[in-house]
C-alpha cells in the first residue's frame, strides 16, 4: 500500500505556474490540477478549497512511505522523497531536484541513496549528485543478453559511491563539465552458479573487493523545465570517463555512456506526451564485473522495467524505450502509461551484441504534488523467459 504528503512552502508565486517556453510546458493554471493533499484536506474538511494552494512555493516536496513488492525487491518497506525548487524567486530557471530512498526488503538490502540535479539562477550552471550506500545481496546471471535465469549466481557485497559532476553553460541549453566518480565494492561474495557450473563472475574474476575512481568529463543538452515530468523538450548527455590508478582505481580502464531523452507533448490541450530514451554505453580495459553495463545501471536505476535490477550485464549496453503518458481523470489526479523497452548487451567472450531482451507494461500515476508534478508510479512489467513484477518509483521513471 501506498501513502503519500506533500508540503509546499517558502516563498510565494503570485500567479499560477504558466507556459516557460516552447520547449517545455508546465501546467498552465496549477489550481485547475489535483493532488493526493488536496484529496485529503477535503476529506477532512469539505468546505476547503484546493485553491488555496494554487500558487507553487519555492520548495514543493513530496513523501511516500511504501511498504509492498517489486521485482528487483521482493517485499520492501521504503521512504522515497523528493524536493523541486527553483533557486531564485521568479521561478524562471529549470526546475532542480533533490531525490533520496531509504529501503530495507525481504532479500536483506539496505539502500540508502540521494540525488541532485542543482541549476544555477540562471541555468548558467548545473552540480549533479550521487550518492549510495547500499548492502545487497542479490543475484548475477552472468554476461551478455542470451544469460539464463538458471545461471543465477547469489551474490553479496556493500556498495559506495560518490560522483559529483559539475557543467558549466556554453551557449542556449548547451553545457559542459568535469567531475569525479567513486565506486567501492567490498565484502563481495558469491556462491557460484546454481546448476553447479562455473559462473561468469568466477570467468571474469572474483574479486573480495573492487575500486574504481576515476575524472569524467561531460557534454550536455538540456531544455526541459522539469525533469520530475517533463511536459517537453529533450535531454542528451554524452559522458567519458577515464578511471586511473593514480586516484586509487584496481585497474586503468575507460567507459563512454551516450544518453538521449525526447519528450513530444501532444496536444495543447492536454498534458499528454510521448517519451523517448535511449542509452549507449561502452567500456574499455579492464572495468570490474560489479561496475559493467546493467539492467537499471542508470542513475535512477530505472532502465529495463519488465526485469529486476541487474538481470542483463555486459561490457556494452543499447537500450530503447518509448512511453505513452495520458490522464485518466480531468482534474489531473490520475493519470496512466503504457510503455515497451528493449535491451541488449555483449557477452563474455567479445564485445558484440546479443540478440535483444524486450519487456513491455502499463502503469498508474498517482498526483502526489501539482505544483512540482510529482507522479507516484506504480507499474507492471513483463519480459520474457516468465520475468514480470512490480515497479514503484516517485516521479517519472525517465
Amino acid at each position: 500500500m501506498v501513502f503519500a504528503c506533500s508540503n509546499t512552502f517558502a516563498q510565494q508565486n503570485n500567479s499560477p505556474l504558466v507556459k516557460q517556453n516552447n520547449s517545455d510546458t508546465l501546467v498552465v493554471d496549477s489550481s485547475n490540477q489535483r493532488d493526493i493533499v488536496d484529496l485529503f484536506e477535503k476529506i477532512v474538511n469539505k468546505n476547503t478549497s484546493p485553491e488555496k494552494r494554487s500558487a507553487a512555493g519555492k520548495f514543493n516536496f513530496s513523501v511516500i512511505p511504501y511498504g509492498g513488492y517489486s521485482l528487483s525487491t521482493g517485499y520492501i518497506a521504503d521512504l522515497s522523497a523528493n524536493a523541486g525548487f527553483y533557486t531564485a524567486s521568479d521561478h524562471h530557471q529549470n526546475l532542480s531536484v533533490v531525490s533520496s530512498d531509504l529501503g530495507y526488503d525481504s532479500k536483506i538490502q539496505k539502500l540508502l541513496r540521494i540525488r541532485s540535479e542543482i541549476w544555477g539562477t540562471a541555468n548558467d550552471f548545473k552540480v549533479v549528485s550521487d550518492l549510495r550506500y547500499e548492502i545487497y545481496p542479490t543475484d548475477t546471471y552472468g554476461l551478455g543478453t542470451f544469460s539464463k535465469l538458471a545461471n543465477a549466481d547469489a551474490i553479496d557485497y556493500r556498495y559506495i559511491r560518490v560522483y559529483e559532476t559539475v557543467l558549466k553553460k556554453i551557449t542556449g541549453s548547451y553545457y559542459v563539465g568535469a567531475g569525479y566518480n567513486l565506486d567501492y565494492h567490498y565484502n563481495i561474495t558469491a556462491t557460484g552458479d546454481a546448476n553447479g557450473s562455473e559462473s561468469d563472475f568466477m570467468k571474469y574474476g572474483q574479486p573480495k573487493s573492487s575500486t574504481s575512481s576515476g575524472l569524467n568529463v561531460d557534454f550536455l543538452f538540456d531544455n526541459r523545465k522539469n525533469p520530475i515530468n517533463p511536459l517537453g523538450g529533450a535531454y542528451a548527455s554524452f559522458i567519458f570517463r577515464q578511471n586511473t590508478t593514480f586516484l586509487g582505481s584496481d585497474n586503468n580502464w575507460e567507459s563512454a555512456q551516450a544518453d538521449f531523452r525526447k519528450y513530444i507533448k501532444l496536444s495543447a490541450n492536454s498534458n499528454n506526451v510521448l517519451a523517448i530514451w535511449s542509452i549507449a554505453a561502452f567500456t574499455w580495459g579492464d572495468a570490474p564485473y560489479l561496475d559493467l553495463p546493467a539492467t537499471g545501471s542508470d542513475m535512477y536505476n530505472n532502465s529495463g522495467r519488465g526485469y529486476a535490477i541487474g538481470r542483463y550485464r555486459g561490457k556494452n549496453e543499447l537500450y530503447l524505450e518509448a512511453e505513452y503518458r495520458f490522464g485518466l481523470t480531468n482534474n489531473g489526479l490520475l493519470g496512466a502509461v503504457l510503455f515497451a523497452n528493449g535491451e541488449s548487451f555483449s557477452g563474455l567472450q567479445n564485445s558484440s551484441f546479443q540478440g535483444l531482451a524486450p519487456a513491455a507494461g502499463a502503469g498508474l500515476r498517482i498526483k502526489v504534488n501539482k505544483h512540482s508534478n510529482s507522479n507516484i508510479c506504480i507499474d507492471y512489467g513483463v519480459g520474457i523467459n516468465g520475468s514480470r513484477g512490480l515497479f514503484v518509483n516517485l516521479g517519472e521513471v525517465f
